[in-house]
């Protein structure tokens, strides 16, 4: 691996659903399937400050991402966790197709992309997210669909571990 190779995070963190992060203090069994929307609004704008920063592009270490890197994955994740939603509500327990989060970033090269142009994409991307888990029918937070390693989620469970990771990743970069 390269000394600024960022390792792979091969975690499964679906443990939090159940256990309050003791990383970030994320609670996701506190937060509602509804709530999400609302989260996602309020992180969003979290982003955009954390985007805005003079140093926005600078590693604090070799094998940890800048900030821009870490906004790249979370405008990513907004993209990823609001399709599936929609996939779960559209057919009836779907198989997620794989996302390498590692692999995305290399390819997609997080590291150069434009702070401004990533600020507008989150925007937007945390907009759509936010209509997804907005437009549940109430008797639909139950829907199931399934990641490809066989972790079970509903809509709901879903919105909770989805809105871990947005929260997660600010406490990374100190946001």
């Amino acid at each position: 691996m390269a000394k600024d190779a960022i390792e792979p995070d091969t975690k499964d963190w679906t443990w939090v659903l159940h256990t309050p992060c003791p990383e970030c203090g994320f609670q996701a069994d506190a937060v509602a399937g509804t709530d999400v929307p609302g989260l996602v609004d309020g992180y969003a704008e979290r982003w955009q400050h954390v985007l805005a920063r003079p140093d926005v592009g600078s590693r604090p270490a070799p094998q940890v991402w800048s900030p821009l890197e870490y906004a790249c994955h979370v405008r990513d994740v907004f993209r990823v966790f609001a399709g599936r939603a929609r996939l779960m509500l559209a057919q009836d327990a779907p198989t997620f197709e794989n996302w390498d989060q590692d692999e995305t970033a290399i390819a997609e090269r997080y590291g150069e992309q434009d702070p401004s142009v990533v600020a507008a994409e989150l925007a937007a991307a945390a907009q759509d997210a936010a209509a997804a888990f907005g437009g549940v029918p109430a008797d639909a937070w139950d829907r199931t669909g399934l990641r490809s390693n066989g972790s079970h989620f509903t809509v709901d469970s879903l919105g909770r571990y989805f809105v871990h990771d947005v929260v997660h990743h600010l406490h990374d970069v100190r946001g």
